[in-house]
């Protein structure tokens, strides 16, 4: 490729799709790595974008990494899992990035403040802190995206804090946990901004904060009772759920008892999250929304308002 691209790895993701998507649409082309054997069903999308080349490679080899990343302005990482992933796979491809002489690495961060988290209190956060280790020894510049908790997943039911149902926000901490500002941020926001930084020609700052809306628990049931336009007779209200310590108890508990060591989303690993999102560890601040003056960000009325129609 004679003019600017962007690599990505985990391209076959949804984020990685959303990301590439974006870059297009800047008119930046791109590689998208995907493993040896990919089905073709699983890049079409990609290859539909146009400007898109489809990359057959193993993550552990790092001469054929180096020679397809020789020449990208940037490299993303969007590879999820545990330390197999996060440590080795990734460790590989920057490694790679690094021989190649990639101008910046995008590591596959996408979460809370895991640089004011306390180590051991949520286990996918530690890996990326310790993932950091290495990308500041390897010499390469680097921007780490920090997007708070996806918007995405108000639309889970198995996991989100909005419970259209019984209209209860859940929350927990002490009395004033309701008030406690949460950060959130859809997909496709992230990819945006993302898509932009890959892009940028310029040196950026190591860490970028992001936040499509930032609100507390009595905030968020205010904005799911605005958006339910279905049903407006009765208001959401919050629900306490716990105290952190509670929690902190039965996450321990849950380890021991059910496992889930090898998984990357165990139920206790959500609510570690929740209890770093509540108990203020995980905020974000500053935020670094006006980076892109162009970008315009979901905010959580607006997300809840059309998953509901689509309920």
């Amino acid at each position: 490729m004679s003019k600017p691209f962007v690599v990505i790895a985990g391209a076959t993701g949804a984020m990685g799709k959303l990301i590439a998507a974006e870059l297009r649409k800047r008119d930046m082309l791109v590689k998208a790595l995907v493993r040896p054997g990919t089905a073709a069903a699983k890049t079409d999308s990609l290859v539909k974008l146009g400007g898109v080349s489809i990359i057959e490679a193993d993550l552990a080899d790092v001469p054929t990494l180096t020679r397809e990343l020789a020449g990208a302005r940037t490299v993303v990482s969007t590879l999820q899992g545990l330390g197999d992933v996060i440590h080795t796979a990734q460790g590989t491809l920057l490694s790679a990035a690094v021989a190649a002489k990639v101008s910046r690495f995008i590591p596959s961060d996408f979460s809370l403040d895991f640089t004011k988290t306390q180590p051991g209190t949520n286990r996918n956060l530690d890996l990326r802190r310790e993932f950091h280790l290495t990308l500041q020894k390897s010499g390469i510049a680097w921007t780490s995206i920090l997007n708070g908790a996806f918007m995405d997943l108000l639309a889970n039911p198995s996991m989100s804090l909005v419970d259209r149902t019984k209209r209860k926000v859940l929350y927990i901490g002490n009395p004033k946990g309701a008030d406690q500002k949460l950060d959130f941020t859809t997909m496709a926001d992230i990819a945006t901004y993302t898509a932009a930084v890959a892009a940028d020609p310029n040196p950026t700052p190591t860490f970028l904060r992001i936040a499509g809306d930032t609100l507390s628990a009595k905030e968020l049931a205010a904005a799911a009772g605005r958006a339910d336009v279905v049903d407006t007779t009765e208001p959401f209200s919050v629900s306490w759920i716990g105290n952190l310590w509670f929690f902190g108890v039965l996450i321990s508990a849950m380890r021991f008892f059910m496992g889930g060591e090898d998984k990357t989303m165990p139920p206790w690993q959500g609510m570690q999250y929740m209890v770093n999102m509540f108990s203020g560890e995980g905020k974000l601040d500053p935020l670094d929304n006006d980076r892109y003056p162009d970008i315009q960000w979901t905010k959580a009325e607006d997300f809840l308002r059309e998953h509901f129609k689509n309920e």
